[in-house]
């Protein structure tokens, strides 16, 4: 029998939590500017995934007691891993997103390692790639800046050549530069949160949340004294079908302009761009619009340095409420930026940790239990990840833009991501078919709520 390890109480239960209505899987979409060159591909991935991270080739079987363990894959062969698929015709954004909708809402395969990569061929402008990572292998950032590690500076054609070349870089690669870069602008937490860091890393820093002891009980105290969300269309039963839409990039440096005019962070805007969408989502239902809360994903892990090689989960969780409520694009956002002040102060992000890592050890009634206490104050999911400032390649192949989504835990049915990449953002949603089916509702509404935002920078305050 191979040798096996126990599987860390956090990451066990992201594996346990799993089930056909809401898969515990981190959705990833590359698209590129020209074809990918498969076995150049192929060769990256091998040395760069596989031979670097044990977990790529690893799979997830029972231990004696019944908990999760990691054991090498003896049959580990990396086709089973990385496959071409054809885009449907015509091969457009719609037929695209329609088909990784469909593969977001296929599980992955047990009996092997938990991840696949498929490069979607025939996609009108490049192929794009499709990743598939389960949440037990790492949380989102994490994984985030490991699949960034596949790619190269853009105009170095020397790929894993050049890597192998210099060892000592290795931990590095696509991210070097923009690692060197954001320890300059990071330096400490407290810096990135004074000046924003222009989505240098996620809303909310782990540097200012750190507290001495945070326990899981404080934790679960906190969450059991948020009330419920309100009943809207966006929360209820969940089904198998998932729908997955992405904007067309935003000028980082428009953001940036909007938020010097309204005295706020990138961050800021953005978000406030997310909660008027909501609040324009729902009034198109004649809903009432009212506050709720999305679940924000914060990093425990420090940005400057490298992903450890046994990967594994480090982020707690925050509630932030959004001003829904609020009708004036304006005032809306200068309450967001407020809230969002409160939650960068509270210890809350560290805490959820705690509780998360207790819950891996209780038993799967307790597990579900509390994650579902989590769900139920709460509508949607809303990461930020940050991606390269500068472009890159790889296989030697232009990135042209990317987006991510997290799995919605707690029978959520809406994620909703920002990724940013080369001076652009790009807003992905992922839906539950029954919750939102049509999540191309939600962007156009962002759209239109960054255009309400550039109005508002060029009235009068008052």
């Amino acid at each position: 029998m191979a040798a096996q390890e126990r599987m860390a109480s956090v990451d066990a239960l992201w594996f346990h939590m799993e089930e056909p209505a809401n898969l515990m899987m981190i959705t990833a979409v590359l698209w590129f500017e020209g074809r990918l060159d498969f076995e150049r591909l192929q060769a990256v991935v091998r040395e760069r995934l596989v031979e670097r991270y044990p977990r790529f080739r690893q799979r997830v079987v029972l231990g004696p007691l019944g908990g999760p363990h990691w054991e090498e894959a003896r049959d580990f062969d990396l086709d089973a891993h990385l496959s071409r698929l054809p885009v449907p015709a015509p091969g457009d954004r719609a037929a695209l997103e329609t088909l990784v909708g469909q593969w977001m809402s296929t599980p992955l395969e047990r009996s092997r390692p938990l991840w696949q990569l498929h490069v979607l061929e025939g996609a009108q402008g490049g192929d794009v790639l499709l990743c598939r990572l389960h949440h037990c292998l790492a949380d989102g950032i994490a994984l985030a800046r490991v699949l960034l590690t596949l790619t190269d500076d853009e105009g170095v054609h020397e790929g894993v050549a050049a890597e192998l070349r210099e060892p000592s870089r290795r931990a590095e690669d696509g991210l070097s530069k923009w690692m060197r870069r954001a320890r300059v602008v990071a330096g400490t937490a407290r810096t990135v949160l004074r000046k924003g860091a222009e989505m240098a890393a996620e809303p909310i820093l782990a540097g200012d949340l750190m507290r001495q002891g945070a326990r899981a009980a404080a934790a679960a105290t906190k969450v059991l004294v948020i009330p419920q969300d309100p009943r809207t269309p966006l929360r209820g039963p969940l089904g198998t079908e998932k729908r997955a839409a992405w904007s067309d990039p935003v000028p980082l440096e428009r953001v940036k302009a909007l938020g010097r005019a309204l005295g706020c962070t990138v961050n800021d805007v953005l978000l406030a761009a997310v909660t008027g969408a909501l609040r324009r989502y729902l009034e198109a239902r004649d809903v009432v619009p009212e506050d709720v809360h999305a679940l924000v994903p914060v990093n425990l892990r420090p940005l400057d340095e490298p992903v450890p090689r046994e990967l594994g989960n480090r982020f707690g969780v925050v509630f932030l409420r959004l001003p829904v409520h609020v009708e004036e694009p304006r005032r809306r956002l200068l309450e967001l930026a407020r809230r969002m002040g409160q939650v960068k102060r509270s210890p809350e992000a560290v805490v959820t940790f705690s509780a998360l890592e207790v819950l891996g050890f209780a038993p799967a009634a307790m597990e579900r239990a509390m994650v579902d206490a989590f769900g139920s104050k709460a509508t949607l999911v809303a990461t930020n990840v940050p991606g390269p400032r500068e472009a890159v390649s790889l296989a030697g192949t232009k990135l042209g833009g990317l987006t991510f989504w997290v799995p919605q835990a707690g029978h959520l049915g809406l994620g909703v991501s920002l990724f940013s990449y080369a001076g652009q953002v790009t807003v992905g949603v992922a839906a539950d078919v029954g919750r939102m089916p049509d999540p191309h509702e939600l962007i156009r509404a962002f759209h239109a709520e960054v255009e309400a935002l550039a109005e508002a920078a060029v009235l009068p305050a008052g």
